[in-house]
């Protein structure tokens, strides 16, 4: 009996300080502030762990007839991971992307119409538990009421800085439906430059940065409008897709007080040239303007604008085109004696053979020149204007509030959907 007090009696001591060890080590790992409960269990309240919750509100489950252009919104609570897959019906996945908001999901191009897809959305809550939703679907069928889209720049183009880049619909887009389409028009450029999209009709939309853009820049402009509804009907035919170089920084910039052309690349006067402007009566424009085309040889014939009076037919060399109405840099050899002290043309910037083959041979169609102190403003729309008004005027053209973005990722993809050269006349004024 007294040899199992005495077993007893060591076990009760050792329980104890393996008790005491055990509140120290606990009191050591709790280490909050002295307003702290600590863990649930000390105060006898279970926590639980937050679970995730996610729905898909467009394309609704079993839709019919959706628009090939269609995003996957959904929403997710309480999660800190949320994935998005697309997959068609023989299980192939679709590419895309979140949005920048992480409310929606949009596939790289437009879905194929009369194929049927199916959209799965996973959030993961805070306890690891994935949650999952889906929406089975059907694109429409192909429609027969397509708008043509299509870009003035071709891919692997190089411009110069003060290029914009313009975008035309083969119809006129109704204002309530500009907000959508922009909204899936992107500009990507490295490096990264401020920037936005401004309607300059209902058939045209013209992006620039908020200065010119960094020479050597490369640019992507996106246009994600395949089956895309655009109005009574109507869906965009294609996505478009156009990747450009910028050039060298060259800048021409004509005073009328000194009758000079002073050109300047990457902020250095390369060349001074001599010119004649127009006379008082048919005076060049002041303003900002881009050179829009070049030509090598062309004629300039007035005769239906100005009659058989005043009107001419005349063989020009070395034209660049700088507005609509018929201004233009180009070689006056008529005028070589008047350049530099008179002004004699009808609102050409005239320069002489050998100046005019040099700036032909080192400008690029984007290229800016600025022409001060003449009688007459340059008028907004006549030829690229878009650098002859302010940022803050540029940006009121934009249907969507303009705010600056991250520069995202290069799309991976092929390039091109549409891309077309305008047809411009050369019926000018010399």
């Amino acid at each position: 009996m007294r040899v199992r007090d005495q077993r007893n009696r060591r076990r009760e001591v050792l329980a104890a300080g393996l008790l005491a060890v055990t509140l120290a080590l606990t009191s050591a790992c709790t280490g909050g502030k002295g307003g702290d409960k600590g863990p649930g269990w000390q105060d006898g309240a279970e926590q639980p762990a937050a679970k995730a919750s996610v729905s898909i509100s467009e394309p609704a489950a079993d839709a019919k007839d959706v628009p090939a252009s269609t995003a996957i919104t959904f929403a997710a609570k309480e999660s800190e991971d949320t994935t998005v897959e697309l997959t068609d019906a023989s299980g192939a996945a679709v590419k895309g992307k979140l949005a920048a908001d992480g409310k929606s999901w949009l596939p790289s191009k437009a879905l194929t119409y009369g194929e049927s897809y199916t959209a799965t959305v996973t959030a993961t809550g805070d306890d690891g538990r994935p949650v999952t939703a889906t929406s089975a679907f059907t694109v429409m069928k192909q429609p027969s009421k397509q708008v043509r889209i299509s870009s003035f720049l071709g891919d692997d183009q190089t411009v110069g800085v003060a290029m914009p880049l313009i975008v035309k619909f083969g119809r006129a887009i109704p204002e309530k439906y500009r907000a959508d389409l922009q909204r899936r028009m992107t500009v990507t450029s490295a490096p990264a430059q401020e920037g936005i999209w401004h309607w300059v009709s209902p058939t045209e939309v013209r992006y620039r940065p908020k200065e010119f853009w960094q020479a050597g820049s490369k640019v992507s402009y996106r246009v994600q409008a395949g089956g895309l509804p655009l109005g009574d009907g109507w869906y965009g035919r294609a996505d478009l897709t156009v990747d450009i170089t910028v050039g060298p920084k060259l800048v021409m910039t004509v005073d009328n007080k000194t009758k000079r052309m002073t050109v300047t690349r990457d902020g250095k006067t390369i060349k001074t040239i001599p010119v004649s402007l127009g006379k008082k009566s048919t005076p060049s424009s002041s303003g900002t303007m881009v050179v829009m085309e070049k030509l090598r040889k062309t004629v300039f014939d007035t005769y239906d604008e100005l009659g058989p009076e005043d009107g001419y037919r005349t063989k020009i060399d070395y034209a660049q085109r700088l507005t609509w109405g018929g201004e233009f840099i180009h070689a006056a050899p008529w005028s070589e004696g008047q350049q530099g002290t008179t002004n004699v043309s009808h609102g050409c910037v005239n320069v002489s053979m050998a100046n005019g083959a040099w700036l032909f041979n080192n400008t690029r169609v984007g290229d800016p020149i600025i022409v001060k102190g003449t009688e007459r403003k340059l008028q907004l729309g006549n030829g690229w204007t878009d650098w002859n008004v302010s940022w803050d005027q540029y940006v009121k053209g934009s249907a969507v509030p303009y705010e600056p973005a991250e520069e995202t990722p290069a799309e991976d993809e092929p390039a091109t959907d549409d891309v077309t050269d305008p047809d411009v006349s050369a019926s000018a004024t010399a």
